[in-house]
């Protein structure tokens, strides 16, 4: 069973930034791919970022150029970083892996963004 655990979320004035980790059970190097997904109250939860096990990234328009993902399979964590924050990240913020079968979530972070 995987379990993804994340953590780093809190709050922080619009320009600052944060990083987000996310912790996971299980040998992530099988993992096709890690990212983050985020939701806003009464919103739809969206892509933010994904990393493949290849290495290669994906990121939402919102995120390009501030945002950066990252894995380290030796610490099976994978991160967020995201710098010159905006209220308009306010979300919380959920790890996501993908198995060949299976799709996981995080508990899920608060991220929250004040001007």
């Amino acid at each position: 069973q995987v379990q993804l655990v994340e953590s780093g979320g809190g709050l922080v004035q619009a320009g600052g930034s944060l990083r987000l980790s996310c912790a996971a059970s299980g040998n992530i190097a099988s993992f096709i791919v890690m990212g983050w997904y985020r939701q806003a109250p009464g919103k739809q939860r969206d892509l933010v970022a994904t990393a493949t096990g290849g290495g290669s990234t994906n990121y939402a328009d919102s995120g390009k150029g501030r945002f950066t993902i990252s894995r380290d399979n030796a610490k099976n964590t994978v991160y967020l970083q995201m710098n010159s924050l905006k209220p308009e990240d306010t979300a919380v913020y959920y790890c996501y892996t993908r198995t060949v079968s299976t799709n996981y979530w995080g508990q899920g972070t608060q991220v929250t963004v004040s001007s």
